[in-house]
């Protein structure tokens, strides 16, 4: 499951686990309807600076991820670039070993034809 999988079941979980709190608490309370409403209402109010928060908090993780995300593929790439490298080194150096083992066969017949 990916993380922001995760994140948003987290935050959908909150949620739902606030309303049914809350629910729950308005059918248990010893409270009169006048006092719930009072109750309510500050809730209510709250309620914004709370959702401004949870949007902050998920914007500055969202920010993290993305600066956590373009390091760990600059660090891919600075690998994917040194391994190339040495690829291209093993493949030079083969090629240079298969030229001296052509060039060594090449001329050993000739050096065998020019002896007496």
């Amino acid at each position: 499951m990916s993380k922001s999988v995760r994140d948003r079941t987290f935050v959908s979980g909150i949620a739902i686990g606030s309303a049914v709190g809350t629910l729950c608490g308005l059918l248990i309370a010893p409270r009169t309807g006048k006092e719930t409403r009072k109750l309510l209402k500050k809730s209510a109010a709250a309620l914004p600076e709370l959702t401004e928060d949870l949007a902050s908090t998920i914007h500055m993780r969202a920010e993290h991820l993305g600066v956590k995300t373009t390091r760990n593929w600059q660090a891919t790439l600075s690998k994917i670039r040194v391994a190339i490298a040495a690829g291209v080194a093993a493949s030079q150096q083969e090629r240079e070993r298969e030229q001296a083992l052509s060039i060594s066969r090449n001329s050993t017949p000739a050096a065998k034809s020019s002896r007496p």
